[in-house]
C-alpha cells in the first residue's frame, strides 16, 4: 500500500502579518511533494539513511508531547516503522519557504494519529484544533510554529485565515491561460525561518513599526486577498503595489541581497511586483504581473516558476 503524497505550500498573502492577526491566504503547490516510504533492504542511499536518522530524533520529541486525547499519535508504531527503515521521500527544498517540515508533520499525523480525519469533511472547529496540534508538532523544527504549513499540506486545499481564531477552506478563482501570472523567483540561497522571525519580533518592539504594520501592511494585505478572491484585478494590483513598496521599506533584512535591485525595478516600472514567500532571508520570492512575457524578459538570469495564470 502506498502512502499519500503531501504537497508543498505557498503563502500568497499574510507572511508575518498573520502573527499580528492579519488575514492570510495559503495554497498547496503540487510541483513539490513528499511521502513516507520504507527503504529497500539493498539501498545504500545516504539521503534515505539521513532521513531515517532524523525521524528517530523526531519520534523522541513527539513521544514527550502531550497532545489532546482526540489527536494523539501512535508513536510506538512510528518508532517500530523507523526501525524498519522508514524515511521521508521528498523533493521539497528546505529553507525555501514552501513547507518542507510542514509536509513531514502532515504525513506523520495522517499515518499515525489514532483517530482518522477526512480533510474534505473536517469541521471548522476541528480545523482550528488540528492547526494547534500541528503547531506543537512543528515547533521541533522552528522553535515556534503557527501550525499553518502542516495544515495546508495536510488539507491539500486553499485556506483563508480570517484571524488568529478563525480559518476556513476557500475556493481560489480558477486559473486560466491569460497574460498575467503569479510566479516564484529563486533567490539562489536558502533561508532560515528562526532568525527571520527573531528580526520581526525585534522590529515589533518599536512602536512606529507596530503602528505601520497594523495601519498599512495589514490593510493592503487584506485588500489584496479580498480582491484576488473576487478576481477583481484592478484594485488587486493597486493594493499589491502598496504592499510590495511597504515590504521594500520595512522588511529590508528579510529580502535577499540578490533580489533588492529587481524588487525596486518592478516597483519603478510597474511591470511586476514582488513580495516575500514565507519568512524570506532566501529561498523563493513571489512575483505578480499582468504581463508575464514582459516581466520574464526583465528578470532574465533568474530561475522562475509560474504557479498560477490569469
Amino acid at each position: 500500500m502506498t502512502n499519500p503524497l503531501f504537497y508543498a505550500k505557498i503563502i500568497l498573502f499574510g507572511e508575518y502579518g498573520m502573527i499580528e492577526d492579519s488575514q492570510g491566504l495559503v495554497v498547496p503547490y503540487s510541483f513539490y511533494k513528499g511521502t513516507l516510504k520504507f527503504s529497500d533492504e539493498n539501498s545504500d542511499s545516504e539521503f534515505e539513511k539521513k532521513s531515517n536518522e532524523h525521524l528517530i530524533k523526531y519520534a523522541n520529541f513527539l513521544e514527550k508531547l502531550n497532545l489532546p486525547e482526540k489527536f494523539k499519535l501512535d508513536v510506538n508504531r512510528f518508532k517500530e516503522d523507523i526501525s524498519h527503515r522508514l524515511f521521508f521521500d521528498s523533493n521539497i527544498p528546505q529553507g525555501y519557504g514552501v513547507g518542507s517540515s510542514g509536509a513531514l508533520v502532515a504525513a506523520i499525523f495522517e499515518k499515525y494519529s489514532f483517530q482518522k480525519y477526512s480533510p474534505e469533511s473536517i469541521s471548522k472547529d476541528d480545523l482550528k484544533n488540528i492547526k494547534a496540534v500541528f503547531g506543537e508538532m512543528e515547533s521541533y523544527f522552528h522553535g515556534k510554529s503557527s501550525g499553518m504549513d502542516p495544515l495546508i499540506c495536510y488539507m491539500n486545499l486553499p485556506i483563508l485565515i480570517e484571524n488568529k481564531e478563525n480559518l476556513d477552506k476557500v475556493a481560489i478563482p480558477k486559473g486560466e491561460e491569460g497574460k498575467g501570472a503569479i510566479f516564484l523567483i529563486d533567490s539562489g540561497i536558502t533561508g532560515e525561518t528562526g532568525p527571520m522571525i527573531q528580526i520581526f519580533f525585534e522590529k515589533m518592539k518599536t512602536e512606529g513599526f507596530r503602528k505601520t504594520l497594523k495601519e498599512e501592511f495589514i490593510r493592503y494585505n487584506n485588500a489584496c486577498i479580498d480582491s484576488f478572491l473576487k478576481k477583481d484585478m484592478n484594485p488587486f494590483f493597486r493594493n499589491l503595489k502598496k504592499l510590495s513598496h511597504w515590504a521594500y521599506e520595512h522588511f529590508r533584512p528579510m529580502i535577499p541581497e540578490s533580489i533588492f535591485n529587481i524588487w525596486k525595478k518592478g516597483l519603478d516600472s510597474n511591470a511586476y511586483y514582488l513580495k516575500l514567500c514565507g519568512s524570506g532571508g532566501g529561498g523563493y520570492i513571489l512575483g505578480f504581473t499582468k504581463d508575464y512575457e514582459k516581466a520574464e524578459k526583465m528578470l532574465e538570469g533568474f530561475q522562475k516558476e509560474v504557479i498560477y495564470r490569469f
